[in-house]
């Protein structure tokens, strides 16, 4: 046996037409070989337990033709007849047609593909590919009808005809070798390859590695064949070597997109092969600066990289769509799995690509977030490409204060000229009004404030409530600014609702200050409306204190106003109306000071004012509109004791007139309201007689609801249900 000589004690297995041995875990625990025979003298095909010395038929399954070809694949067996093909399961016994077919003896073909799988020569010339359940899971072959043999060495199909021998690819169907012979006769699938037959001679085949046929593929730019072999070889590969080999075929195949310029292509098929980032980054001759010492390549890729350094110096409108394609790659995979291996290279890279591209938003972007660009590298070239205000930016990212505000402080100044950014000066301020660190705050405090009182002061006045900065502190900074002061008191009352009295005088002094220094007519009226609104509606400041302030002064309306704080109302009329010579102020001011009182003192307050101009001839006709404006106010039987007696009838029938009728209304609508409540009353009181007016019957014994003590009185009362109860109880019942 294992000398190839017959082994003596072993009888023969006669008259066996066909046979296959069995991949059998059965027999391999046994040390036996599993056989599948077919007889030449009955139609049955017959499973044999062959041993050492001996060997048993352990299995018949009758057939009802005589097999001419057959196939064992685990526990099914393929078997082809005269005309038909036949699937048997060695185990049950039982067996299921599959399909007809004409072929002669000679043509007829069962391969076991593997994995429960046949190969057959079905009718029209096609190599139907059926698996052990009876299916077809693969499209069919479309082969020469000449086909002598099959043979599977995967992912390939064999065929062998007369003079040639055929390569199929079971991936798509498509031939992809033929191989020319003479007087061939048959073939033998092996492990590695196949064995071809001839007349006189043997030939053997070998299968290439696939990964080598999936890196030719790609060498010749066939891409998505290459792609598609990958992926049909998938599930013969181990897990860990098909996606080390997939990375690498997939990356390869978008350096041949990248070089076609198929960008989209070539940027999907970079990223789902994982390539490193530096990879592309190694390929732009002035981006290499940003790899590291210790990077070396993996790829041979340096004679294309040499194509794309004279791109570069010949061809710049199709440089710039590689150096595009470099910044949509470096996006993609910043951030990632794949950029978190070198993100100081691809910061570095994004930066440089930027500055070359003149893309200042992504620049600014890309500064302006933390990221990982290494100083020592990108510092020298902001520098170089006069970009100043990012160089602040990637200071302040990498938390650098100082360096960043002074590098934007020397643009505003001009000594760095850079318009990337319009509103340099803004910037720094809001930077400062969100800087935490106090001392860097206060070292460019004084900067802001010369420049501009009213953007400056916004460090302060747009700061979160962080605590860094006490008020007092603040306010003895900007005494050198009073525009500044100004607005953050405004600020401390307004907007953080301060009621501190020392806060809201300085405002108001400050106020009369900046009032009395102003010339222009605009600005007046504007800081006196805020001064008279924060006179009028604080109850925070000292009223003497900024009386002294102002009592010197002509500002007359604000004297009135605090002359009223003190309820001295007739002295600060008479400011209006004798300094300031401003009757309406005056009526103003009545109504403005008997805001949130009675009617009774804004009576009072007008009648002043009315007195006060009854006190001078010349205000006789003020005197008149005041009272025709106020009819209903003012009472004409206490007016008309006031007036002078030069005044004729005429002079006040206006007056008289509307007084009589707004007099007239009032009374009538009081006889009326009068008149509506008594016709309410007499409904409560009709409602009550109609409840009352009912008989009631109080038998002996009945007793009261709530006490539950007998009625012995002639006075009860009753409720709503007709409940009987004493009157001393009424307040005890809930109905």
């Amino acid at each position: 046996m294992f000398s190839l000589e017959p082994v003596p004690t072993l009888k023969k297995i006669q008259h066996v037409s066909l046979f296959e041995v069995c991949d059998s875990l059965l027999a391999a625990q046994t040390a036996c070989v599993e056989m599948v025979t077919s007889s030449s003298r009955r139609k049955v095909i017959q499973i044999h337990v062959v041993g050492v010395d001996r060997w048993d038929v352990v299995k018949e399954v009758p057939l009802l033709q005589d097999p001419v070809a057959l196939a064992v694949d685990g526990a099914s067996v393929c078997v082809a007849t005269s005309d038909r093909y036949l699937l048997c399961d060695i185990r049950t016994g039982s067996s299921e047609e599959l399909f007809p077919h004409n072929h002669s003896r000679q043509r007829v073909i069962v391969t076991s593909v593997g994995r429960g799988e046949f190969l057959l020569n079905g009718p029209e010339s096609l190599g139907m590919f059926v698996m052990k359940t009876g299916i077809c899971q693969r499209p069919p072959l479309q082969w020469p009808q000449e086909v002598l043999a099959a043979g599977v060495c995967f992912p390939y199909i064999l065929t062998l005809e007369p003079q040639v021998l055929s390569v199929y690819s079971m991936v798509d169907q498509q031939i992809k070798q033929t191989v020319s012979l003479s007087g061939a006769t048959g073939l033998l699938s092996t492990s590695d390859g196949v064995l071809v037959f001839t007349e006189r001679d043997i030939f053997s085949l070998r299968l290439v590695p696939l990964d080598q046929q999936i890196q030719a593929l790609v060498r010749h730019e066939r891409i998505e064949e290459a792609l598609l072999l990958l992926n049909g070889v998938q599930g013969h590969c181990p897990c860990d070597s098909y996606k080390e080999l997939q990375k690498a075929i997939t990356c390869l195949a978008g350096f041949v997109h990248f070089y076609r310029e198929g960008f989209s292509e070539a940027k999907e098929l970079f990223i789902t092969g994982e390539l490193d980032p530096r990879e592309i980054i190694h390929l732009y001759p002035d981006m290499q600066s940003c790899l590291s010492e210790d990077f070396k390549s993996q790829l041979d890729q340096v004679n294309k990289g040499r194509d794309l350094q004279v791109l570069c110096q010949e061809n710049r409108n199709t440089f710039h769509q590689y150096l595009a394609f470099l910044g949509d790659f470096l996006r993609a995979v910043r951030g990632t799995e794949q950029g978190l291996k070198c993100t100081q290279e691809v910061d570095c890279a994004l930066l440089r690509l930027y500055l070359e591209l003149g893309d200042t938003e992504n620049l600014q972007q890309l500064v302006a977030s933390p990221n990982e660009c290494r100083l020592d590298h990108c510092v020298p070239v902001l520098e170089q490409h006069n970009r100043f205000f990012a160089l602040g930016s990637l200071y302040q990212s990498h938390g650098h204060q100082l360096d960043a505000i002074e590098t934007w402080v020397k643009i505003a100044d001009g000594f760095h000229k850079d318009t990337s950014c319009s509103d340099v000066y803004g910037h720094i301020v809001w930077t400062l009004s969100q800087l935490q660190d106090r001392d860097a705050v206060l070292t460019f405090a004084d900067w802001t404030l010369q420049r501009n009182q009213e953007i400056g002061v916004r460090i302060f006045n747009k700061r979160p409530p962080d605590g860094e900065f006490e008020a007092q502190n603040v306010l003895a900074l900007l005494e050198k600014y009073p525009l500044a002061l100004i607005l953050h008191l405004e600020f401390l009352i307004h907007d953080l609702n301060s009621k501190e009295e020392r806060h809201h005088n300085r405002l108001a002094l400050a106020y009369v200050t900046q009032t009395l220094q102003e010339e222009e007519k605009a600005d007046l009226r504007r800081t006196r409306g805020k001064l008279q609104q924060l006179l009028w509606e604080s109850k925070c400041y000292d009223v003497s204190t900024v009386y002294e302030r102002v009592k010197s002064a002509a500002l007359h309306m604000e004297k009135a106003i605090l002359l009223g704080r003190t309820g001295e109302h007739c002295k600060a009329l008479q400011v209006l109306v004798h300094k300031e010579g401003d009757l309406q102020a005056a009526e103003a001011y009545c109504c403005r000071a008997a805001q949130g009182r009675d009617s009774q003192f804004r009576q009072t307050l007008l009648l002043t004012l009315l007195q006060i101009y009854l006190s001078s001839e010349a205000l006789t006709s003020a005197a008149v509109d005041l009272l025709n404006n106020n009819p209903r106010v003012f009472v004409a039987e206490k007016i008309i004791q006031l007036l002078p007696d030069s005044w004729s009838i005429q002079l006040v029938s206006q007056f008289l007139v509307r007084s009589l009728r707004e007099s007239f209304h009032q009374r009538q609508m009081a006889r009326l309201q009068k008149a509506l409540g008594q016709v309410e009353c007499m409904r409560h009181k009709a409602i009550w007689m109609q409840a009352s007016n009912k008989k009631f019957r109080l038998d002996k014994g009945q007793k009261c609801k709530v006490c539950q003590r007998d009625l012995a009185e002639p006075q009860f009362a009753f409720n709503f249900h007709g409940e009987l109860m004493h009157t001393s109880c009424t307040g005890y019942s809930s109905s």
